[in-house]
């Protein structure tokens, strides 16, 4: 599943159990969810963060590697590097060619910037806006879920006066008496989600993306979580990587045509899932001519 001259489309399954997956900070950060039917969203941004984190852990000290968006990034430092390492002038900055030259440095030395795109046409160091080869959709939870949010407690104070009301003047022995703060925990007792991804041959020509790059993008979707433990998040694991290859550049068939050959439902018998084992997963077999299922993982 390497060949960059390809067409891949595929389908991440994906579970959580006491965490939560993608808090809403506009709902005081309970897990996302659509509000019609109540299944549970993890935005394209929160997986490729996650695919991101991977790379740059295991590979960002290798040339080529590093990562464009990073945890509490400056963007324009970044592109600031292309300038530097051409060798480009103040004066220069606007010309058409250098916006070229810069993209295509960006191309070659950040991972994601070639394999998600970018934009980087900022007032200063300009290195124009790049299309990617890898798309990514929400992931959605197969069932309905629970938006839990438990009261959880802390002994110690961040301040000696956190517990005094306003204008009250309180003793060390009342404020030992008094010690601890309430605070909320949100998160999701478990859900199963799918998610759904492509990658364009005719993109990965113009970002430059490799064989190897193709590589450790797969094994970022299986690893990716074991890397981002936190009592936030819970347990969360790849539980399906399904991946249709297509023979040629353009693809042998419609990706919603592949993704209806596999159907994950819960087991007759639950009502309520907690845990991968309730579910199963039903594949039809028969794939069109010229696309070939690589069933990566599977449950």
């Amino acid at each position: 599943m390497n060949d960059v001259k390809k067409r891949y489309d595929f389908m991440l399954v994906f579970d959580v159990m006491d965490g939560n997956p993608n808090g809403d900070p506009d709902a005081s950060n309970l897990p996302r969810v659509d509000p019609e039917t109540m299944q549970g969203l993890v935005t394209d941004v929160a997986l490729k963060r996650k695919i991101r984190d991977y790379v740059q852990i295991t590979r960002g000290d290798e040339e080529g590697y590093d990562i464009y968006v990073k945890q509490r990034g400056i963007l324009t430092r970044e592109q600031r590097k292309a300038f530097e390492a051409l060798g480009i002038k103040d004066e220069e900055e606007k010309s058409t060619t250098v916006i070229k030259d810069a993209r295509e440095w960006m191309c070659a030395n950040y991972y994601d910037t070639r394999m998600f795109g970018a934009v980087m046409s900022t007032k200063k160091y300009n290195s124009g806006q790049v299309r990617g080869p890898i798309q990514l959709t929400f992931g959605r939870s197969i069932d309905k879920i629970m938006q839990g949010d438990i009261a959880i407690t802390r002994v110690a104070l961040t301040n000696a006066d956190d517990t005094a009301k306003k204008g009250e003047v309180i003793s060390e022995d009342e404020i030992e008496a008094r010690s601890g703060q309430m605070g909320r925990k949100s998160y999701v007792p478990y859900g199963m989600y799918i998610a759904y991804g492509f990658y364009s041959p005719t993109f990965a020509k113009q970002t430059g993306v490799t064989s190897t790059d193709l590589d450790i993008f797969w094994e970022s979707l299986i690893n990716m979580w074991d890397l981002d433990h936190s009592a936030a998040r819970g347990r969360m694991a790849t539980r399906g990587l399904y991946v249709f290859e297509h023979d040629s550049t353009y693809g042998n068939a419609p990706s919603h045509v592949l993704f209806d050959k596999i159907q994950i439902d819960k087991k007759e018998d639950v009502q309520v899932p907690r845990s991968s084992k309730d579910y199963q997963v039903n594949i039809k077999n028969e794939m069109p001519s010229g696309v070939t299922l690589h069933e990566v993982i599977t449950f």
